[in-house]
Order: C-alpha cells, then sequence, then structure tokens
C-alpha cells in the first residue's frame, strides 16, 4: 500500500465544490480545508505510485484547482 499527502491550491470561490468532488474520487482517504500555503489536505492511498499519480491527475483535472504538491511516504 502506497499513501501519499496531496496538497491542493484551490481558487477561493471553488473550495466547497473541490472539496464534495474531492471527496468522490477512489483512493481519497481524508479530505480537509487548511490555512496558510495550501488550502486543501488530501490524505490518499493506492496499491502503487501509479495510482497515485492517476489520482493526482484527476485532482489536477477538477474545476477551480490552481496546482498541486504531492508527497508520497517514504
Amino acid at each position: 500500500m502506497v499513501n501519499a499527502c496531496i496538497l491542493i491550491k484551490v481558487v477561493p470561490v471553488r473550495l466547497n465544490r473541490v472539496l464534495e468532488e474531492l471527496r468522490k474520487i477512489q483512493g481519497v482517504v481524508k479530505v480537509y480545508p487548511t490555512y496558510g500555503r495550501f488550502d486543501v489536505v488530501c490524505l490518499v492511498e493506492g496499491s502503487k505510485n501509479e495510482d497515485i499519480a492517476e489520482i493526482s491527475a484527476l485532482i489536477n483535472r477538477l474545476e477551480g484547482v490552481r496546482s498541486t504538491e504531492t508527497l508520497i511516504e517514504a
């Protein structure tokens, strides 16, 4: 099992919609809004690194997502 934390910057007026959409993605374990450099923290899991890459790509395609940074557990 591969675990990762995806840090997400979101257009402010789209935050609630992005949170809703993130919760629908298979492999997303937990999602919560934050204050600071990133607007959302998304904890995900997959069976291999490629699964994490696919989830990250899905997130980047969501309307309102400006950018992401993916941190894969060592």
